[in-house]
């Protein structure tokens, strides 16, 4: 590890001093000898070095622009209407993907999904009947 830290560190001066990649190439290979890179790892550091421009390259894929402004603006006058709607439901309404409704909802609108009062006291009264009723019947 220290080695090709040592090599990259070489591959950069040999950049910096406009080197080619055969001279680079030589150089490394005369003075780290068997433990030097090889000529595939030696090119992909000097195109990695080699770079100018420090802004980012293109890629590939779809542009992340699911969660524009102006869906933004369409998801909060949705739930404006209903705020009962699930995310499920929005998202076909609107034909935007659940999961950029999700991130619009709890990132950009910073809503999360509560429990009102009345619900936890019948989630709870549900659940204890469901257990008293289990244990009567364990002891009959």
């Amino acid at each position: 590890m220290q080695r090709s830290l040592e090599q990259q560190m070489a591959i950069k001066f040999c950049v910096e001093l406009e080197k080619s990649a055969a001279e680079t190439i030589s150089m490394l290979k005369k003075a780290f000898g068997v433990e030097c890179l090889s000529d595939r790892y030696i090119f992909r550091w000097l195109s990695a070095f080699g770079r100018e421009d420090v802004n980012d390259e293109n890629r590939a894929g779809r542009p992340s622009t699911s969660s524009s402004d102006d869906n933004v603006k369409r998801v909060r006058d949705l739930l404006n209407t209903d705020r009962r709607l699930s995310v499920r439901l929005i998202s076909e309404t609107l034909d935007i993907t659940k999961t950029i409704v999700h991130e619009i909802v709890s990132e950009s609108l910073g809503m999360r999904k509560t429990l009102f009062l009345e619900e936890r006291f019948q989630i709870q009264f549900v659940d204890f009947f469901k257990c008293s009723l289990i244990d009567e019947t364990v002891v009959t």
